[in-house]
């Protein structure tokens, strides 16, 4: 029996526009042209529209589609949940808007062929997004240098891929999101993708950064103002915990 190659998790909460806008069949109808084995994990975020609903027609007929229906705990613990579960060699978590299309995934595996265990998008510019969005983006780039002495230029871009067993060993020793309480609403959770890319480089794990094409979606679920606080509220408890000595098996 073939491995499975390549496991794509997509959180979801609330999709149904996205899914009815045929985003999932993009999907299908690329990786049924590869010659890989593949599997798409749709983890969903315990959703009040009829996203499971809409999620369960379209995967019904699909080979390689499986939908996993987790707590509310926002897009953290939804993704952790997806990719703990996925079983490919290698892993990538994606949004279900596919503001990065499923194509750009093949940047990716040129880095894994040159030893990197992470490998994540980097969006140039965020051509289209609105300036208010922009100024939030360069902000939090300066504050996420500052604080944990992060190298690189896009850590928020929701494209990322791992080696399985390098995203078992970071998902595995996260606090802040892993952890986390269940949740009324929409969650950005700007700080998960500073949690793992930070505990990715404590472990001395390779992450290579390529650029990927992205298309600005409008979300209603961004409120500049909250998720500004509460991604700058995830960066600071990210570094006490660090401080605290709550990564396990990561060298400070």
């Amino acid at each position: 029996m073939k491995n499975i190659y390549l496991s794509v998790v997509i959180p979801a909460y609330n999709e149904s526009k996205n899914i009815k806008s045929g985003v999932l069949s993009q999907v299908y109808k690329y990786l049924s042209k590869q010659t890989y084995l593949w599997e798409v994990l749709i983890v969903d975020d315990a959703s009040s529209d009829d996203t499971v609903f809409l999620v369960e027609k379209f995967i019904k007929d699909k080979k390689g589609f499986r939908l996993l229906c987790e707590p509310h705990r926002g897009k953290g613990g939804t993704v952790i949940a997806g990719v703990l579960a996925s079983r490919g060699e290698y892993v990538l978590f994606t949004d279900m808007d596919q503001a990065t299309p499923l194509p750009e995934v093949e940047k990716v595996f040129p880095k894994f062929s040159k030893g990197y265990d992470v490998v994540i998008g980097s969006r140039k510019g965020r051509e289209g997004a609105p300036l208010v969005r922009k100024m939030m983006a360069y902000g939090f780039q300066i504050l996420r240098t500052i604080v944990l002495r992060l190298p690189y230029k896009d850590t928020q871009c929701g494209f990322k891929a791992f080696r399985k067993d390098a995203a078992c060993r970071i998902f595995e020793r996260m606090r802040v999101f892993r952890e986390g309480n269940s949740l009324k609403g929409a969650s950005v959770t700007a700080g998960f993708d500073l949690e793992i890319l930070y505990v990715a480089r404590k472990l001395g794990l390779r992450v290579a950064e390529v650029p990927v094409t992205w298309k600005h979606r409008e979300s209603k679920r961004v409120n500049p103002i909250k998720d500004s606080l509460e991604g700058f509220r995830d960066l600071l408890r990210v570094r006490m915990n660090a401080f605290l000595g709550k990564y396990k098996g990561v060298s400070e």
